[in-house]
């Protein structure tokens, strides 16, 4: 009894049960992680070959003749294609490929229109279904993926039977969809394809993973034993015997010294032999980070109120322009944003619009931004189209970019007597663009490399042209990428469905109510990256009295 509660208050003991224990544990833990990643990764990619496998093999079946064989039987035509699928089955060493065509009103039956077979595979004893074969549907996990292929809901599907009750050996049958010339669904084709090379790999595997765990264990264990007393335990019962005089007599005794080659140990030891040091030098590096801390915020503050007033007030930036309304806003996740917007006009006629998102945030990203801004407007002024401004830009910010910053720009110039934009994208989101009567969508447009990337990079210009009323709303990715507190995404699609709510409304208004819309959505998460939004509005000269901006 007496040598059990020795055991028990024996450190060393202890620390080699709890070592062990967490070994051991570490262990299981391995074993359980390995065989799911390698089923998980296994899984993965049979699905993948045996998708493309399938897909291979639909390119010989004609869409448009599935329910004609019903009703002519083997023609020719079914004969060489029939002939074709077993060439494929027995090349591809699959055991089934089948063509099926689903009864649709509850995809619970189907009748087989192909049925190739080669048990040689995995000593499998499959017949082979005749042409006009009906049955039911294997399970209700079939029957929603025939659904899901019938509805195009997705390309393919894949069905994992590791352990079928039916006789048959585990295997993975993946569903593809076969379509005629309207792109109609007219049939499905499946590849049953045999997994007991996953079962031949898995047992060496978790044995080699046991077997290195237990080994591992056993190599830790003894080292412990050897040192765990003389490196570790001796020291740590002088630090406590000094301890424990120091807190009794409360005098200072002879030092330490380094009694353990281990930092931890030697730290502990010379803490207590200058505790009141310590104290002393603890309270004066609080007062100075406190005080670091306050002029941080002082140099953060100004550099917001810099970043602030480097942008535009587009709301009144323009007073007798009247063929346009423009408003814009950046809200900063940080102190600090790295988005940053602009406008402004390089001739009477010519209105540049720029929208950017730097890849990095607080005083680096403002400083990297502010440059970015000045080279745009600069080499607009000089003339050229969006794509040699920013062929130029990117030459020369990747000159001086040690950093390996970069910057998303969306660059576009307006013709006011026009509507005509032409406009150039370096790697920055789509925008939208309301059409009169027709509502807000994204414009595609053919991305170039983000600025900063690589130098000689080449940008395309492209041309949006606007009508009386038409808007353009640009945005960076802090609008669709802001996320709730479950971390979904407000998403491109509700964006747009916000701005078609406000569709009739004024750029200030369309942005108030995006703003609105994304705090809704977002609720108390936090903002994680900058919000910056730009919405110009072409109008009618005369309209401007009736619309101020």
């Amino acid at each position: 009894m007496k040598f059990f509660k020795k055991m028990r208050s024996s450190m060393s003991m202890n620390i080699l049960v709890v070592i062990v224990s967490l070994l051991l544990l570490f262990g299981i833990g391995v074993c359980i992680i390995g065989n799911n990643s390698f089923i998980g990764a296994f899984k993965d990619e049979y699905a993948s070959v045996t998708y493309h496998m399938a897909d291979s093999a639909a390119t010989f079946v004609n869409g448009d003749k599935l329910s004609s064989y019903l009703e002519t039987g083997e023609t020719a035509e079914y004969k060489d294609t029939a002939q074709k699928l077993d060439l494929c089955c027995h090349k591809l060493n699959v055991s089934l490929i089948y063509v099926i065509q689903v009864d649709t009103s509850d995809y619970g039956s189907f009748v087989s229109i192909f049925n190739t077979v080669n048990n040689n595979v995995d000593d499998s004893k499959y017949t082979p279904w005749e042409l006009g074969y009906q049955r039911k549907a294997t399970n209700e996990e079939y029957s929603q993926k025939y659904r899901a292929l019938y509805e195009k809901k997705s390309d393919y599907e894949t069905v994992f039977r590791m352990n079928p009750t039916d006789g048959q050996h585990p295997h993975i049958t993946t569903l593809v969809p076969i379509v005629n010339s309207s792109d109609e669904v007219t049939g499905l084709l499946c590849v049953q394809r045999p997994v007991n090379e996953m079962a031949n790999a898995f047992r060496p595997y978790i044995m080699l993973i046991v077997l290195g765990v237990f080994l591992m264990i056993a190599v830790i264990t003894a080292f412990i034993v050897l040192f765990l007393k003389r490196a570790v335990i001796k020291p740590i019962e002088k630090v406590s015997d000094e301890a424990t005089r120091f807190a009794r007599e409360n005098t200072k005794s002879e030092p330490l010294g380094d009694i353990s080659k281990y930092d931890v140990i030697l730290n502990l030891a010379r803490s207590i032999d200058s505790m009141e040091t310590e104290m002393v030098d603890y309270v004066e590096h609080l007062t100075a980070v406190t005080a670091e801390r306050e002029r941080m915020g002082a140099e953060l503050s100004i550099a917001a109120t810099i970043q602030k007033n480097s942008l535009p007030n587009l709301a009144a930036a323009f007073p007798d322009r009247h063929e346009f309304d423009v408003f814009a806003s950046m809200t900063p996740a940080k102190e600090v944003g790295g988005d940053f917007y602009n406008a402004f006009f390089i001739d009477d006629d010519h209105l540049a619009m720029v929208m950017a998102d730097v890849s990095g945030k607080g005083i680096p990203g403002a400083l990297f931004m502010m440059v970015t801004n000045i080279l745009i407007s600069d080499r607009a002024k000089m003339g050229g189209t969006p794509a040699e401004i920013l062929t130029f830009v990117n030459n020369e910010i990747c000159q001086w970019n040690r950093a390996d910053m970069f910057v998303t720009v969306w660059l576009g110039i307006l013709e006011v007597s026009t509507g005509r934009i032409i406009a150039a994208n370096a790697g920055h989101d789509d925008p939208a663009v309301y059409r009169k009567g027709r509502g807000f969508a994204i414009a595609k447009e053919k991305h170039g490399f983000v600025i900063g990337g690589m130098e000689n990079m080449r940008y395309c210009d492209h041309e949006i042209q606007l009508n009386k009323g038409d808007k353009l709303f640009l945005y960076t990715d802090g609008v669709p990428e802001a996320t709730d507190a479950n971390d979904k995404m407000y998403t491109i699609d509700r964006m747009v469905v916000a701005l078609n709510e406000h569709q009739d409304s004024s750029p200030r208004q369309i942005i108030e109510g995006i703003r609105q819309s994304v705090n809704a959505f977002v609720g108390e998460a936090p903002q994680f990256d900058d919000m910056t939004m730009l919405c110009i509005e072409l109008k009618d000269k005369s309209d401007g009295e009736d619309n101020p901006l």
